[in-house]
C-alpha cells in the first residue's frame, strides 16, 4: 500500500489498546520455568468476533474448540498457551481444550461459550493441564486488577500486560510481534486496532505455526468482520513462507467490541478495512523476518500476471523454494533456481516473456540470462533485505510473497525441537 494511502498512525499498548480490552501473560513452567507461556485477552463488553484456520486437515484440539466456539460470531475472551500444541492426543486433547476455555470463563465471569482458544508447541505430547490451568488462574487474577484500574481510569497500565501476552505467545520467536494502530474518523471519534502475533519455524502458506490476534474498538457486525478478515488474511499470512511447512494449530482472530461507538462507513470503513490489512502485512513480514535460523529477509514481487491469483502461486512458490533460499543464504545470483520455482507454480505464463530482477539489477530478459555484474549481484544478496522481482508481461496483476534463507542453523533447531 502506498504510504499515501495510510492514514492511521502507530500507537503503544499492542492487542490493549483498543477501548474496553486488557491483556496478560503469565510464566506458568508449561515447557521452561522462566518463559512467558499464558496469555489472556479479554474485552469487558461482548465483542463480535472472526476467525481464519489452518487449512491442515490435521487440526489441532483448541482449533476445532475455537471454530465451535465462533459458530454465533460472539466472543469475550481468548486463551493462549505456548509450549504445548495440544494436537494429536485424542479425548484428552478435547478435554484439555474445554478445561482451557472453562476455567477462563469461571474467573472472567463469562460463559465458556464465549473463550476461544488456542496452542503453539510440540505436537502429540499431552499438556501438563495442572500447571496451564494454574497459570490461566495466574493471568486472570493479573488481568482483572488491570481492569479494575481501568475503571478507574489507569488503562494504560495495561500495556504491561498487553506485552507480557505477546511474549506469552511465542515458541522460538527471537522477536515480540505486536503493534497498535489508530485511525481518527470523518465523522468524529476514534478506532484502534491493536494486535500480537507468533510464528518463525513451520511455517507456509494457508497458514503456518503461526498465531495471530487482533482487536478492534470499532463496530462491526461478525459477518462483515469474517469478510474483512479472510481478506486481510490472503494478502498476508497466506503470502509468507518460511519453510514449507503448514501447521495444525494456525489461526487469526479478530475481536470487535464496539466500544469507541464510531461504526466506519463510507471512506472509513474503506480506511478501517485496509488498516487491518496492514496489520496483518505487517505481522507477516515480522513473522518471515524472524525465520528459525534466518539471516536474510526476501520479499518477492510478482508483477504483469494474468490473473492475482497466478501471480500469487508463482510469488508463493519463489518464497517457498528450498534451492532459492539456499542460493540466498549462499549470495549466489542463481537466477535460474527462481525462474524454475515460478514454472513449477502451478500458474499460467510464458517463461520466454519473464524478466528477473534481484533489486534493481536485471539478472534475465525474456526468459534468458544477460550479462550483469557478479559483484553488484553479490553485494545486493549481502544486504539483510533482499528483494527479488519477476515481470511476467502476461497481464495486469501483482503480487507480493515474503520469506527468508535456509540456514545451517535452521536444522539446528528443528533437529531438537523436542528438547
Amino acid at each position: 500500500m502506498d504510504n499515501t494511502e495510510k492514514v492511521w498512525k502507530s500507537i503503544n499498548g499492542g492487542i490493549a489498546a483498543p477501548k474496553g480490552f486488557y491483556a496478560a501473560g503469565v510464566q506458568a513452567g508449561i515447557k521452561n520455568k522462566d518463559k512467558y507461556d499464558v496469555a489472556l485477552i479479554f474485552s469487558d463488553v461482548q465483542a463480535q468476533a472472526a476467525g481464519v484456520y489452518t487449512r491442515n486437515l490435521v487440526k489441532a484440539h483448541p482449533l476445532y474448540l475455537t471454530q465451535r466456539h465462533l459458530e454465533n460470531g460472539l466472543a469475550r475472551a481468548i486463551v493462549i498457551n505456548s509450549g504445548n500444541a495440544n494436537a494429536c492426543v485424542g479425548e484428552f486433547g478435547d478435554k484439555a481444550a474445554f478445561a482451557m476455555a472453562e476455567v477462563a470463563g469461571m474467573y472472567l465471569a463469562v460463559p465458556p461459550e464465549d473463550v476461544l482458544v488456542a496452542s503453539t508447541g510440540v505436537i502429540g505430547v499431552e499438556m501438563p493441564l495442572d500447571r496451564v490451568l494454574n497459570g490461566i488462574r495466574l493471568a486472570s487474577s493479573v488481568l482483572l486488577n488491570d481492569v479494575v484500574k481501568g475503571i478507574r481510569g489507569q488503562k494504560e497500565t495495561s500495556d504491561e500486560g498487553a506485552h507480557k501476552a505477546a511474549l506469552a505467545i511465542m515458541t522460538t520467536d527471537t522477536k515480540v510481534k505486536e503493534y497498535a494502530y489508530e485511525l481518527p474518523c470523518s465523522e468524529g471519534g476514534m478506532i484502534h486496532l491493536g494486535a500480537i502475533a507468533k510464528g518463525s519455524g513451520m511455517i507456509h502458506p494457508n497458514m503456518g505455526t503461526m498465531l495471530g490476534f487482533l482487536t478492534t474498538d470499532a463496530n462491526v457486525p461478525s459477518e462483515e468482520l469474517q469478510d474483512i478478515l479472510r481478506q486481510a488474511v490472503e494478502e498476508s499470512f497466506n503470502m509468507v513462507t518460511v519453510d514449507g511447512d503448514t501447521s495444525t494449530n494456525d489461526m487469526v482472530l479478530l475481536l470487535a467490541n464496539g466500544a469507541s461507538g464510531v461504526t466506519p462507513t463510507g471512506e472509513d470503513r474503506t480506511n478501517f478495512e485496509k488498516m487491518v490489512k496492514m496489520m496483518c502485512i505487517q505481522l507477516a513480514q515480522d513473522i518471515a523476518r524472524d525465520g528459525e535460523g534466518a539471516t536474510k529477509y526476501m520479499e518477492v514481487r510478482v508483477s504483469g500476471a494474468k490473473t492475482k491469483d497466478d501471480a500469487r502461486k508463482i510469488a508463493r512458490s519463489v518464497c517457498g523454494s528450498s534451492l532459492v533460499k539456499t542460493a540466498l543464504f549462499g549470495e549466489d545470483a542463481n537466477w535460474g533456481r527462481i525462474l524454475a520455482a515460478a514454472g513449477y507454480a502451478g500458474a499460467e505464463f510464458n517463461p520466454e516473456m519473464v524478466d528477473v530482477f534481484l533489486g534493481n539489477l536485471m539478472v534475465a530478459k525474456a526468459g534468458k540470462g544477460v550479462s550483469f555484474s557478479e559483484e553488484q549481484a553479490k553485494e545486493i544478496l549481502s544486504e539483510s533485505d533482499v528483494l527479488i522481482n519477476l515481470n511476467l508481461h502476461n497481464g495486469e496483476e501483482q503480487a507480493t510473497a515474503w520469506g527468508c534463507d535456509l540456514t545451517h542453523e535452521y536444522v539446528t533447531i528443528n533437529g531438537s525441537y523436542r528438547t
